[in-house]
């Protein structure tokens, strides 16, 4: 009985054999596609496309 408990033992402590999977090959593709398509657009819009941002405005009354 200890030979069997032991070996049960031995069984469970070993770690799993890790397998490659296409499924995470896949999504690590995908994921360089999108920030290859990202990067692109930020390279056809440039450094000459400017956003302004609304001018900061001071109250009259700060204090009320």
């Amino acid at each position: 009985m200890a030979d069997t408990s032991i070996d049960q033992a031995r069984r469970l402590l070993t770690a799993p054999e890790r397998r490659a999977s296409p499924w995470a090959a896949l999504a690590a593709a995908g994921l360089a596609a999108t920030a290859a398509v990202l990067m692109a657009g930020v390279l056809v819009l440039g450094p000459g496309v400017r956003f302004d941002e609304p001018a900061a405005t001071q109250p009259l009354f700060p204090n009320g």
